[in-house]
């Protein structure tokens, strides 16, 4: 348990780490896409039409 836990906080350390590297317009762009992505599956609707022979 207890290794597991550390190269989880290793793992996430690098992660935090490789965030660091990103430019502010990187991040600025990541952002937005994230936001699109919000704002279209806050709209979004799940319609079900039955199947119909003909």
């Amino acid at each position: 348990m207890e290794k597991s836990k550390q190269s989880f906080t290793l793992a996430e350390l690098e992660l935090l780490k490789e965030g660091l590297k990103r430019s502010y317009k990187e991040r600025f762009e990541m952002a937005t896409r994230l936001y699109k992505i919000q704002q279209t599956m806050n709209k979004a609707s799940i319609s079900h039409k039955p199947f119909i022979n003909k």
